[in-house]
């Protein structure tokens, strides 16, 4: 079956390789491809990146460890259909992390698919999107893993992040003044993460975001990029709320993390999580803040004696802080601190706090860059942790 996916990849890569050899092709960074529809009725933008990652790490009283992998490996294609109002995007993941978690509740089946959804602008500044992407939660989980300040995303949002689902999701956005826009995001979806092949186990899951912009839109988009390489010439500032209520959730964290099995089937208990974030940028400095709570109405699995199986929802809360500045050279020092707390009825290491400092490399923007960063970590009943990492992106 591996070797079937390995072909196929092959098989594009060959094909693009020798068309672009007779066509002109995009710039750098603009896709490896870029097919309109001969009455210009449909489009399609055929992207691919890889991140290359290295990572150290250092334990008090342990021994060091050393890794090398591909941490992302990605086919991106999308474009519009029929008109520029109905929009589509598919994603596909390559390497073993973006196929990780492969169980009975996804036909035991690697999760190839990332993104899959159409997305219909409808009504003037009303939109509609229907199928698999990124629910409205935290800004860094809205941050695409390839325009990331840092190697990574922060402990905040791999514990309380939304992540990807199968959903609907209503957006608005409307001006209250020339500069100040408002915009609004709801969701529905089933509860319980991406490539689900067996159904709703539990109930129903609502998410809503709300973002003002008070000085007017960033430039490209950059309330959802990481670092200020476009060098913002006016300051400007992302405000945003999101609150996510999954009714008889069935997985640790909410839609994500694992099932709650009990002797019963699948134990549920409704799950609410808080995002509040913010977003500035002025003249290539950049500041980020987030924050992230988790409550459950009992987070305690239980059988049907009311005994406890061990599973638990991670509930808690988490503080997420970041800064950096790009010189006129495309070098950056940036700098993290985040604090992560959890139930210590729920989890063993309750009291994290990680303080980082990366430094990057921009060639072509987040297109071809390099990352790394140093990070200490003091974790509660457990030894302390001094972790290296570098990485290498390339995005066509």
């Amino acid at each position: 079956m591996k070797s079937r996916y390995a072909l196929f990849a092959f098989f594009i890569f060959t094909v693009l390789g020798v068309h672009a050899q007779e066509t002109k092709a995009p710039k750098f960074g603009d896709g490896l491809l870029n097919l309109v529809g001969q009455d210009s009725s449909w489009t399609m933008k055929i992207g691919a990146r890889a991140q290359l990652l290295t990572t150290s790490s250092w334990e008090d009283g342990g021994e060091n460890s050393l890794n090398f992998l591909v941490r992302r490996a990605r086919l991106k294609f999308n474009g519009y259909a029929l008109t520029p109002k109905l929009q589509y995007k598919i994603q596909l993941g390559l390497s073993n992390r973006d196929m990780a978690g492969a169980s009975p509740y996804t036909s035991n089946s690697p999760r190839y698919i990332l993104d899959a959804y159409l997305k219909w602008n409808f009504y003037k500044n009303f939109a509609v999107q229907f199928g698999q992407g990124n629910l409205p939660g935290n800004r860094e989980t809205l941050i695409s893993s390839g325009n990331l300040q840092f190697v990574d995303r922060s402990r905040l949002t791999s514990i309380f992040s939304l992540g990807r689902e199968f959903s609907m999701q209503l957006s608005h956005h409307f001006m209250l003044s020339e500069q100040f826009k408002i915009k609004e995001t709801v969701s529905i979806a089933q509860g319980e993460g991406r490539n689900v092949t067996t159904g709703n186990e539990g109930g129903l899951k609502f998410t809503g975001r709300v973002e003002v912009l008070p000085f007017g839109d960033f430039k490209s988009g950059g309330e959802l990029v990481g670092a200020d390489l476009k060098r913002e010439e006016t300051p400007k500032l992302a405000l945003a709320l999101a609150y996510d209520y999954n009714g008889d959730a069935v997985k640790t964290r909410s839609n994500q993390g694992g099932y709650m099995d009990s002797d019963i089937g699948l134990y549920e208990t409704d799950i609410s999580t808080l995002f509040l974030d913010a977003m500035f940028k002025y003249q290539g400095f950049s500041f980020m803040a987030e924050y992230a709570n988790r409550k459950a109405d009992d987070p305690f699995a239980k059988n049907e004696d009311g005994s406890l199986t061990g599973d638990a929802v991670q509930v808690g809360d988490a503080l997420n802080f970041q800064s950096g500045y790009v010189f006129p050279s495309n070098w950056e020092i940036s700098g993290r601190y985040t604090t992560l707390n959890l139930d210590q009825l729920v989890a063993s290491s309750n009291k994290e706090q990680y303080y980082t400092l990366g430094v990057s490399k921009y060639i072509r923007g987040h297109k071809l860059k390099v990352q790394s960063d140093l990070s200490y970590l003091e974790i509660a009943n457990s030894n302390n942790e001094i972790l290296y990492r570098l990485q290498v992106e390339i995005h066509f």
